[in-house]
């Protein structure tokens, strides 16, 4: 009895795969197949639907704004302000002082170079997420009743709770007469 059971030790020891290698290497490719079909429709549905997708960006054109007047587009459910700012604004704003303001930036910074008579950005105030009116309040600009936050003619804030300037979504001149934001 030594010799059978040392003839099937030396069979298995000799590199020889078994049977028994062959179903624990089967089952654990199966087990991962099945693990990666389970997760990836939890995986899947944290893509962004199709209506979202399509709302991903805008194309606004604005040779229907004239100068000193402004509109709101709808861009991923928020509303934009697309402003075609007047002189007077455009120097207001290059001018103010950037030591009065909690959210200090420049008025460069937040227009796209060689267009800055155009101002885009996300109508949405940031301190409880109101909708400011325009060419209201203090500096020409743009005014949250809610909470009485000030924003400038570059809508950056100058007065009131709101702890940051109104957003700059991306976006990108198309041509002289339209944009793209998104």
């Amino acid at each position: 009895m030594a010799t059978s059971s040392s003839a099937g030790h030396d069979a298995h020891g000799s590199g020889q795969a078994t049977r028994r290698d062959f179903l624990y290497v089967a089952t654990i490719g199966l087990g991962a197949v099945a693990a990666g079909a389970t997760v990836w429709p939890l995986i899947d549905q944290m893509n962004p639907a199709a209506d979202v997708l399509a709302l991903s960006s805008t194309e606004v054109d604005l040779s229907k704004i004239a100068e000193g007047q402004g509109i709101t587009v709808m861009w991923r459910g928020k509303p934009v302000f697309v402003r075609h700012r007047t002189e007077k604004e455009i120097k207001e704003a290059e001018e103010a002082p950037l030591s009065e303001m909690r959210d200090p930036a420049t008025d460069a910074s937040r227009v796209k170079e060689g267009k800055k008579q155009w101002l885009v950005m996300v109508g949405v105030c940031t301190h409880l997420g109101c909708i400011p009116l325009g060419q209201q309040g203090d500096y020409d600009g743009w005014f949250c009743p809610c909470h009485g936050s000030h924003y400038d003619s570059s809508g950056r804030i100058r007065k009131g709770p709101a702890p940051l300037n109104l957003a700059i979504p991306e976006y990108q001149f198309l041509s002289d007469t339209k944009i793209k934001i998104g």
